[in-house]
């Protein structure tokens, strides 16, 4: 079977642009789903719901029943007594146990999961065993909150000393490979949600003790810049692999589709740049702290990034220099994305979620509809009203430098690349498309498609009209769109003037068979887009 995934934005051909085009874009919903029980367990996908299956965005991730297999996978890696198998975990901690098709004979299951073969080809191999004798160990809450945070960032620290390793690695995986960090995590939170604390846990204690981990783990506990003049400070955002369900299927029993391969090289380029620093031509020291971002609506509902970039950004002067926000989209370019929408939704996250799925095609309205509006949480200002936080917000990158850079003319072209510049590894677009509801009220969707491989523009972008309903940001209406648009309204609300925007990167699933977990071309793509993505933001701290 062959699914087609859902992107964070339409993939591009590869092809320059055309400019000043207007055309109708479809967003991809199919979601094609191949876990045999596991999919029993889950039910049925969000993205096949009715609006009134749900009464609104989840604030918390969502739990279902737990799995024999998944607790016996978890018992096998703590000590006796420490979990209790009847405890729920979620959709995400579900694919711990699927397993791809043998590369070499796919009519026989491979040798391991799926999960363990990422863990241990990362290194990390030890690393959930070690994690679950110090967590079970812990008396308190309070003990346990610490003990999850540090160990958190210590995942974090070391998955970025792995991915920045000038040498050997431990593990067969590639040092670049993004996945092992997020799949040890599943594993690691796995642990939380059935750990049988000796002192007890309610329900909100132990969501508040996932998150603590959780967070610490992406980098978001981890930040710190140094002070001082002649110095700027970028902050950066990644992504977890995404939609990895569904996909091809071999003949062997019990296995899953191939899309569970997928990484991000957005998660990817954080690894590679978090600590890093960068001397411009004027002799400013540029520095580097980057965090990677859940591809799941709940959590953004709970405020994750804006508890990450928000204290940078109130910190004024000796804060951040320059926010920017990562993600994959699909092709052999990048997209500097204009304006974000704050309609979301469309598409599912990894926890087969979607508060805003269409209706027999026909996209839900954004008024009185609080699922297909971005939130924010009151601490960050909140708004409740179709106007408050506003449908739209700007990028303010410096586009025109980013475009002049000529970024990628020293990386190696992957195989298989299709930008027809063959002098630069990935061509660059100043992407100012949308769509929006002209008539609030009206399912009807304007589409405007406007990119630019120059800037400035021979006939300058139309921006969104004031008084329109979002339907698309340039970079769709899924959570790359989302981070773009929740980054750059902190932005406003705080009355910076910085740049701050969105870099969608080419598409990096080029495997050379279906069921191989890591090969030469894989890694070519990902290595390739981090590198460039890493000097498209080099010039943004030069010019920030």
């Amino acid at each position: 079977m062959h699914a087609s995934p859902p992107q964070e934005a339409p993939p591009s051909s590869g092809r320059p642009p055309a400019r000043g085009r207007r055309r109708m874009t479809a967003v991809a919903l199919g979601l094609a789903v191949a876990l045999g029980p596991i999919a029993l367990l889950a039910g049925a996908s969000a993205a096949q719901a009715s609006p009134a299956d749900d009464a609104g965005p989840r604030s918390v991730t969502a739990l279902i029943p737990a799995d024999t297999a998944v607790s016996a996978a978890i018992a096998a890696l703590v000590p006796d007594g420490c979990t209790d198998a009847g405890l729920p975990i979620t959709v995400e901690e579900s694919r711990l146990t699927a397993v791809l098709p043998d590369a070499a004979d796919p009519t026989r299951p491979a040798d391991r999961t799926f999960a363990r073969t990422m863990v241990e080809g990362g290194g990390f191999g030890g690393w959930t065993s070690s994690f679950a004798d110090r967590l079970c160990r812990t008396k308190s809450l309070a003990q346990a909150t610490a003990a999850a945070e540090k160990l958190g960032t210590q995942l974090w620290r070391d998955a970025v000393a792995r991915a920045q390793s000038k040498g050997a690695v431990t593990g067969d995986l590639p040092a670049s490979d993004d996945r092992p960090l997020y799949w040890t995590r599943i594993e690691a939170m796995a642990v939380l949600h059935q750990w049988d604390a000796a002192f007890g846990l309610d329900t909100d204690q132990r969501t508040a003790l996932v998150e603590a981990f959780d967070k610490a783990s992406r980098g978001m506990k981890d930040i710190s810049f140094p002070q001082g003049k002649g110095v700027k400070r970028v902050l950066v955002s990644g992504f977890d692999p995404y939609t990895l369900d569904g996909g091809t299927t071999g003949p062997a029993a019990g296995t899953v589709g191939n899309n569970i391969r997928h990484g991000n090289p957005s998660g990817a380029t954080a690894l590679s740049i978090d600590g890093t620093k960068h001397v411009g031509a004027d002799g400013t020291v540029v520095f580097f702290q980057a965090y990677t971002l859940p591809v799941n609506y709940p959590e953004f509902e709970r405020g994750y990034l804006e508890d990450t970039v928000g204290p940078l950004m109130k910190a004024g002067k000796g804060g951040l220099d320059a926010s920017v926000t990562v993600s994959q989209a699909g092709g052999s370019q990048f997209n500097l994305e204009q304006w974000n929408g704050r309609y979301h939704g469309v598409t599912v996250g990894n926890d087969r979620y979607a508060p805003c799925p269409t209706v027999d095609g026909v996209p839900q309205l954004a008024v009185d509809n609080i699922g297909c509006n971005t939130q924010v949480v009151q601490r960050w200002g909140g708004g409740d009203s179709l106007t408050d936080p506003p449908q739209w917000t700007s990028a303010t990158l410096p586009m025109a430098q980013m475009i002049a850079a000529k970024t990628g003319s020293d990386i190696p072209r992957p195989p298989g690349d299709t930008w027809p510049d063959e002098s630069v590894a990935f061509g660059v677009v100043w992407n100012t498309d949308y769509s929006y509801f002209a008539d609030c009220s009206s399912p009807a969707v304007t589409n405007v498609s406007q990119r630019e491989t120059t800037y400035p523009p021979s006939v300058a972008p139309t921006p969104p009209p004031a008084d329109s309903c979002s339907r698309n940001g340039a970079g769709g209406a899924y959570l790359s769109n989302e981070s773009a648009y929740r980054n750059t309204l902190l932005r406003d609300r705080l009355g910076l003037d910085i740049p701050a925007g969105h870099i969608h990167t080419p598409g990096m699933q080029n495997f050379e068979s279906d069921f191989g977990v890591s090969d030469a071309t894989f890694d070519a793509w990902r290595t390739a887009i981090a590198a460039q993505t890493r000097q498209l933001i080099h010039v943004v701290g030069e010019n920030s």
